[in-house]
């Protein structure tokens, strides 16, 4: 079996969505800021009857993103699903007006350079595979820009923009793109947006492999 490697991985959807494809035979790389909560989250996984482990890389720094998708495929096997959901850092998230170049880097870094870096690494094992699923969870303001969110409606609007483009250019090879726009909190007991209600969505997109964009709840909620 082939592994499912979680970028920006947490206890709430990065856990829940590890479950639903754990479930169906995948193995699990959970990439985290952190090797110690990289290491709780895949041992609790573990202790689940999982085959999961825990790597540590910042999104913000490529090389690092490189490493420990390099360090999971040697560890697990190869990629075939690649899901990029990390959360932005509050600073991203300033006023439009009060928004200067210098803000942006961060945004940038966090939502286009990590993104490439690591599409760029998974794409050779998918391509041996000749299949494979890449997915990018974005907040509401990659389809509706917030003027209080500036950084993060700007760089989740490039990353939609690249995971588009991506979308048309692997169709024919059988590496399918997609995103999915949460809007608001990911929040549990929520009909639509509770972890293990949005994995269902995530394991569906995979197996329906249908569109690009997906919306995991009404816009304005």
């Amino acid at each position: 079996m082939t592994t499912i490697a979680i970028i920006g991985a947490g206890p709430g959807l990065g856990v829940a969505v590890a479950r639903r494809f754990g479930r169906e035979g995948f193995d699990v790389a959970l990439i985290t800021r952190t090797m110690d909560r990289a290491q709780t989250l895949s041992a609790e996984l573990v202790g689940e009857g999982l085959t999961a482990r825990g790597f540590a890389a910042d999104v913000r720094d490529p090389k690092a993103l490189e490493a420990a998708l390099d360090a999971a495929t040697a560890t697990l096997g190869p990629i075939e699903v690649m899901q990029y959901s990390p959360v932005p850092q509050r600073e991203f998230m300033r006023p439009v007006l009060e928004t200067t170049p210098a803000d942006l880097v961060g945004p940038i870094e966090f939502s286009v350079y990590g993104p490439v870096a690591a599409v760029h690494q998974v794409l050779p094992g998918m391509r041996a595979l000749g299949r494979g699923t890449i997915l990018f969870v974005n907040g509401g303001t990659a389809a509706v820009p917030h003027p209080d969110r500036a950084g993060t409606s700007l760089a989740f609007a490039a990353e939609s923009a690249y995971g588009h483009l991506l979308h048309g250019a692997l169709a024919d090879e059988g590496i399918y793109v997609a995103q999915l726009v949460i809007p608001g909190a990911i929040s549990p007991g929520h009909p639509r947006k509770d972890p293990a209600v949005l994995a269902e969505v995530i394991w569906s997109i995979h197996q329906d492999r249908h569109g690009y964009r997906h919306f995991a709840d009404d816009l304005d909620s």
